[in-house]
């Protein structure tokens, strides 16, 4: 076992050794620690603390669980000009993240129309890993996606502005897309408006518990009982081709960084010619992130048109926040007293910067932080806090975080149990296979009350809203 060493009921230290050249910090509490079943994720902070140019910390949130490379739920920022970056620390889902929507309804409104909603959306929005029915595109079209993001959804009628500005980065990162690859742009030609399968999900949720009315009612969320709906999927096969693809020329590579530890961990420095690449490519696969989820958008809303006769506009059904996880993004942050030009990866992390920190529409709040939990499970929506932006360099958990894999989840359940449990709960599921079912049993994942109760008391973000499903689509 590490000696981790106890800082707070919600903080631990993983103190520096061996090639480490920062000590970890772990984010937990002893509930959570004791769902460990080996210490290779701890493992996994001591590698990233030994990698060139890391500086404060490798930093673990609630979620910490096995990744490739990083552990998800890791956090770990390189100096811009001496550091490096990393494949691994991203992940292979590029910009997997998470779009909440609001609607004007509440459960009263709906509640004879869940199974019909589901339904309905999931006749339009592709699940699973069959790519049959994706948004129709060419390889124009592509281009446009890689290098505009949200805009090219904005310019065809498929988004309107405030949707724009409620995603992250305005739904798009400048880059060269020609690093993408024609391996990578195949995969993601049909994949368009496509939810996946694994984790990824779509639910319709109902307000459970409103714990800030000021900052719920600036993200639009004014009522207990309000429907919305979460969509939770990523880049698809085109980013994990993009990674997949940096991971094999690094591997290749005569100036990579090689970690002694962990394979997985191979990476290059920022400023080096395949540094420069894997980020171009990298931020083009999260503006087909980005519109790839744009695009479930719309298709939701033409769900809903369907079977309310009524336009998208009259039901108020418009986007609270659109956010990533799986990037490195380029930031300044204060590091002992200076202002230092970071990469900071978030792999299974997402952004909590708090108000004043962020231009735009929430400069007032912060962003939405949204945490989704299992499915069965409540979700959340915070804001970041001031004291967090010095921490954890304004990051947060993106989930839960699984305590069983997916094979042991097959081991453990079965797939009509999973479905029972969750009609006793009132929630209808729409899968695609019994497989996923019993992978993404509610029991394979963490407590996230108990992950919400770490984040709030490690003062890394504040719970505005808790919301609890009522009807789930899965891949």
């Amino acid at each position: 076992m590490f000696n981790l060493k106890k800082i707070s009921d919600y903080e631990y230290e993983l103190p520096k050794t061996g090639n480490m050249r920062v000590p970890g910090k772990i984010y937990i509490n002893e509930k959570l620690l004791s769902t460990f079943s080996d210490d290779e994720p701890l493992k996994q902070v001591s590698n990233v603390a030994s990698l060139p140019g890391i500086v404060k910390n490798s930093i673990a949130m609630p979620d910490i669980h096995l990744g490739y490379g990083f552990p998800i739920g890791g956090v770990a920022a390189f100096d811009y000009d001496n550091g490096i970056i990393s494949p691994g620390g991203v992940g292979y889902d590029i910009n997997c993240g998470v779009t909440l929507i609001k609607t004007s309804f509440t459960y009263s409104d709906i509640k004879d129309k869940i199974r019909d909603l589901i339904d309905e959306i999931y006749k339009k929005v592709p699940s699973g890993i069959d790519i049959k029915g994706g948004f129709q595109i060419n390889s124009d079209n592509l281009n446009d996606i890689l290098s505009s993001g949200i805009d090219w959804a904005y310019n065809r009628g498929y988004a309107i502005e405030d949707d724009k500005i409620r995603t992250e980065e305005n739904g798009k990162l400048e880059c060269d897309y020609s690093n993408v690859s024609e391996k990578a742009m195949k995969r993601g030609i049909n994949e368009v408006g496509t939810l996946g399968a694994g984790n990824h999900f779509l639910e319709i949720q109902r307000v459970d518990k409103i714990y800030d009315s000021e900052i719920a009612k600036k993200f639009g969320i004014d009522n207990n009982g309000q429907i919305m709906i979460m969509i939770h999927t990523g880049s698809r096969g085109l980013g994990h081709q993009v990674a997949t693809d940096f991971m094999n020329i690094l591997n290749e590579s005569d100036d990579s960084v090689k970690n002694g530890n962990d394979k997985q961990l191979i990476s290059t420095y920022i400023g080096s010619r395949n540094g420069n690449n894997y980020i171009n490519a990298m931020n083009a696969a999260a503006n087909f992130g980005f519109n790839n989820r744009q695009i479930i958008v719309y298709r939701i809303r033409n769900a809903f048109e369907n079977i309310f006769n009524r336009d998208f506009e009259s039901m108020d059904i418009k986007i609270v926040y659109s956010l990533a996880h799986n990037m490195a993004k380029t930031e300044d942050h204060i590091v002992d007293g200076k202002k230092m030009k970071l990469i900071v990866h978030r792999k299974g992390a997402t952004r909590a910067f708090p108000k004043n920190h962020i231009d735009g529409y929430f400069h007032d709040t912060g962003h939405p932080v949204i945490i989704p939990g299992s499915m069965g499970t409540a979700s959340y929506v915070l804001a970041g806090t001031e004291n967090n932006i010095n921490n954890t360099f304004g990051s947060s958990c993106h989930g839960s975080g699984r305590v069983l894999s997916r094979k042991k989840s097959n081991e453990y359940f079965q797939s009509n149990e999973v479905l029972n449990k969750l009609t006793g709960k009132n929630i209808y599921l729409r899968a695609t296979t019994k497989k996923v079912i019993t992978e993404e049993s509610p029991d394979s994942y963490k407590d996230i009350d108990e992950v919400i109760n770490v984040v709030n008391g490690a003062d890394i973000a504040k719970p505005v809203v808790r919301m609890v499903p009522l009807g789930v689509m899965k891949g």
